[in-house]
């Protein structure tokens, strides 16, 4: 057999070439080694991502929504309204004769007219009678109204008028009846939340009553109780005690220690022809759900002669009427009878019922006289106001949550105010 040496720079050419490649492959193994060690640690990854509207969203749905929108568009609403431009009004409030009130507030987005009117009626006539200026909750009122109205709504079988709105005296038969807390004890706004807003309170209150009625469950222990967890959730609870000035006091006690005037001196009058005049009767609207026939009735003339002596005498009143007018201004602010209704010299007691009775003048809502002023020869007052139509002149403006009323608005479309007593029995028929 024959045997080849190979030479030796053979030799170590090829040592060197293997050691080559086996440093290659060491490599080669480390690194992969180290990769898989890498990979064996990661694991995926959940983590919390804000919603990004995406092309359904923001294509899709949208065109949707246009055409929508398209096939659904309604003429937009319109109403025959007075141009008030151009016309010199008195619509400063500087200028009128004032008695002390609060700063006007908000109802924000509830039928609680009637608490905010009759609220700063009593407020301004704390101060009247020598109290320090005080800002009472109007929704503790409201709470303990919704209370009696689901009472009454049980005690008649379901037959009361069960709904948001009610009458400046209200608020008397409530502070009677349950007391009074300042306002910052109780405010009723959840927090965050700066405007009433009693939509969806209402709206289960009243579902809840529809089936009580519908079941006949007339428990009213237990009618109540449910009421009150209905305006827990949206309103809070009132307090049974709480502190104020240094001082403990219960809404009763408050009411009759604290505050300086009493409820029993109070006075409702209206008129209308239906009833005799110098009489008590019954004020014939639905927010008059309790059927308080406690309401003197007047002439017209009598009617407007206790008002203005009360006003000149430093007394305010808290009014009811209407406000759903082409005189009725949300613009200008100012109320006015406009003689394409009716001359001024026409106004009387048989215009004013005639109205009432075919409801072009209807019950709408409760304000707060606080001022008067003669203009031009004619009397105008100064009404405090807590809706949304006063505010569109812009915050800035001292116009903000004021009316400017014409003494002939009041004769055809204010139905009823509040006065003391003693202005009513000092101004005899």
């Amino acid at each position: 057999m024959e045997v080849h040496i190979l030479p030796f720079k053979n030799l170590s050419l090829y040592s060197r070439q293997k050691e080559f490649y086996m440093k290659r492959v060491a490599v080669f193994i480390v690194a992969v080694f180290y990769l898989s060690v890498s990979l064996s640690g990661q694991h995926d990854q959940l983590k919390y991502k804000a919603y990004e509207p995406g092309f359904y969203q923001q294509v899709i749905l949208k065109d949707v929504r246009k055409v929508n929108q398209e096939l659904n568009k309604k003429p937009q609403e319109k109403h025959l309204v007075m141009d008030q431009s151009g016309i010199k009004l008195p619509d400063n409030p500087d200028d009128y004769t004032q008695v002390w009130a609060q700063p006007n507030l908000s109802q924000g987005n509830a039928g609680t007219c009637w608490a905010y009117g009759g609220t700063s009626f009593f407020e301004s006539e704390h101060k009247r009678l020598g109290g320090d200026p005080v800002k009472l909750s109007e929704i503790h009122t409201v709470y303990w109204e919704y209370v009696e109205k689901a009472r009454r709504f049980v005690q008649t079988r379901g037959k009361s008028h069960f709904s948001q709105g009610s009458q400046a005296n209200a608020v008397t038969r409530m502070i009677k009846l349950h007391g009074a807390v300042p306002d910052d004890v109780y405010s009723g706004l959840p927090e965050g939340r700066t405007y009433h807003t009693h939509a969806n309170m209402v709206k289960e209150m009243k579902t809840y009553l529809e089936h009580v009625k519908t079941a006949a469950v007339w428990n009213e222990n237990t009618v109540i109780s449910t009421i009150k967890s209905i305006m827990h959730h949206h309103i809070g609870e009132p307090p049974e005690a709480f502190e104020y000035k240094g001082k403990k006091y219960t809404p009763a006690s408050f009411r009759d220690t604290y505050l300086k005037f009493e409820t029993d001196d109070y006075v409702d009058v209206m008129s209308t022809i239906e009833f005799p005049y110098n009489e008590q009767a019954m004020y014939k609207v639905p927010d008059n759900w309790w059927k308080c026939d406690a309401y003197w009735n007047l002439s017209l003339e009598h009617f407007m002669e206790l008002l203005n002596e009360a006003l000149k005498k430093g007394y305010s009143v808290a009014i009811g009427g209407d406000v759903s007018e082409a005189g009725f201004s949300r613009n200008t602010n100012a109320a006015v009878i406009p003689d394409f209704d009716i001359a001024s010299k026409n106004i009387n007691a048989n215009a004013r019922e005639f109205r009432f009775d075919n409801n072009s003048t209807s019950d709408d809502h409760i304000m707060h006289i606080i001022g008067y002023q003669k203009f031009k020869g004619d009397m105008w007052y100064l009404v405090k106001d807590s809706s949304s139509g006063s505010r569109n002149v812009g915050e800035d403006s001292n116009k903000f949550g004021y009316y400017f009323m014409h003494v002939d608005y009041i004769r055809l479309k204010i139905l009823t105010f509040t006065v003391h007593k003693d202005m009513f029995d000092s101004v005899k028929a």
